[in-house]
């Protein structure tokens, strides 16, 4: 009874964390773009539509972790609460340095950490997954540096979109799609959260995407604040097109995997998208900034580290092995801290103003 307490305050406490980190990655471009100046409404519309997003089509993802990657007959309480807990330290750290993080690549990591333990992974699934992970982001930063020369050429062109009454019609679209990829975060991400407890057979698909989707809302209203300043004014300033174009990118990709059962990164697919525009506007320059270093570094070995959490957590309290555990646990604890807190690296120094017009 214990087991299932914690398990479920665990997961919970991960369902929180993923909307903290969801936050910037969908409201964040309409805060960034000045569509949206306050940073508390921003937050409550990504929580109502993470919520929505969850519950209406969360189902799916929900499936492919619960059962897809490794056996759902091996994951247990005890095995389930290890999964979330080995996630949820990964993203809880990645939070509190501002980073945005994917839930989906630690979850997935830590579902792997068990399969290797257990000595059984459906690898096929894995790959396919993997591929995802590396394809998406690459896809979107491309369309986004294309779009961006489009919207460079279309700003020239008609001046009028900067004047008058247009700037506002672009903000409310720049709000939309940012509505549209907070609801595909829902889709994709409270899976993170529940997933393990549907495979374990303590709560149904339909209860885990309702109740999860609930506590991903909270977290993205209550504790999203500081990513959504990092994905919205500290990697590049947008404009109001910039932005829309940004949002309905990521929102497209990840509905897309969504409706397919892929758990993707979807804070990279954003994040990369920003780059995409960025790099058409400043060439490599913006890959000189201090912050795109510390999130490609969060990005990698953010998933080994779940893994590794998980694999020795099922050694130590299921096979009752410690052999590994002090050198594998102990080298990886240091890195990833070390990664995330670099004392020399100034990640803020080149905070930016966001432009207020459609412009270019």
């Amino acid at each position: 009874m214990i087991i299932i307490i914690l398990l479920f305050l665990t997961a919970f406490f991960f369902a929180v964390n993923i909307g903290a980190s969801g936050a910037a990655a969908s409201m964040g471009i309409a805060y960034g773009s000045g569509a949206i100046k306050n940073k508390r409404l921003a937050l409550a519309i990504c929580a109502i539509g993470v919520f929505l997003g969850a519950a209406i089509g969360g189902g799916e993802v929900v499936k492919t972790l619960g059962s897809e990657i490794i056996p759902e007959s091996i994951v247990s309480a005890q095995v389930a609460l290890i999964i979330l807990s080995s996630a949820s330290v990964s993203l809880f750290i990645a939070n509190l340095s501002g980073i945005p993080l994917s839930t989906s690549e630690v979850t997935v990591g830590a579902v792997v950490g068990v399969g290797i333990a257990f000595n059984v992974l459906y690898v096929e699934t894995l790959v396919t997954i993997v591929m995802y992970w590396i394809f998406l982001p690459f896809v979107a930063f491309l369309l986004a540096y294309v779009t961006n020369k489009g919207i460079a050429v279309v700003t020239r062109k008609y001046a009028f979109l900067t004047k008058g009454r247009w700037p506002k019609i672009l903000a409310v679209i720049v709000i939309l799609t940012g509505f549209l990829e907070a609801f595909s975060a829902g889709m994709n991400n409270v899976a993170n959260s529940v997933g393990p407890l549907v495979a374990s057979g303590l709560i149904t698909v339909n209860q885990g995407t309702i109740t999860g989707g609930l506590f991903v809302a909270l977290g993205a209203l209550f504790l999203g604040g500081k990513v959504v300043e990092t994905n919205g004014k500290r990697i590049t300033n947008l404009s109001l097109l910039q932005g829309g174009a940004v949002s309905g990118i990521g929102a497209s990709l990840v509905i897309a995997a969504s409706i397919f059962g892929i758990p993707v990164p979807h804070t990279q697919v954003t994040t990369c998208s920003i780059l995409g525009v960025g790099a058409s506007d400043k060439g490599k320059e913006i890959f000189r900034k201090a912050i795109i270093a510390k999130l490609i570094k969060t990005w990698v070995f953010s998933p080994i580290f779940s893994l590794v959490i998980s694999y020795n957590l099922v050694k130590v309290f299921i096979d009752l092995d410690f052999s590994g555990l002090a050198p594998a646990f102990g080298l990886i604890v240091v890195a990833y801290l070390l990664t995330l807190w670099n004392p020399t690296e100034k990640m803020y120094q080149e905070k930016v103003v966001p432009k207020k017009i459609g412009g270019n």
